[in-house]
């Protein structure tokens, strides 16, 4: 467990990872996607993740260089685990705090 825990560090990092899970990406198109992420917090979770063995980091050629980033086999098997937190999550939502009277 700690070893998920580990890889899943940092704020930001499962909605990196929800975005993977629907397809690779780009740095531009992340930072699109996840517009409220700073580019240096958005370059530190790619470079965590692409050393945890989460995503596969490939440069092509070319001007400007383009690097797509890919979920590795082992990243794909984080899909249930963060579904599974989601459903957690929405079920167990606190209550919201009652208006005094």
């Amino acid at each position: 467990m700690e070893i998920t825990l580990a890889a899943l560090h940092g704020r930001w990092t499962t909605l990196v990872i929800r975005e993977f899970l629907q397809g690779d990406r780009t740095f531009t198109e992340l930072r699109r996607a996840l517009p409220a992420l700073s580019d240096k917090v958005l370059s530190d979770r790619l470079a965590h993740l692409t050393e945890a063995g989460v995503l596969d980091r490939r440069r092509h050629p070319g001007w400007p260089p383009r690097v797509h980033y890919t979920l590795t086999p082992h990243g794909r098997r984080l899909g249930p685990v963060l579904q599974a937190l989601w459903d957690w999550g929405t079920q167990h939502q606190p209550l919201p705090p009652a208006e005094p009277q």
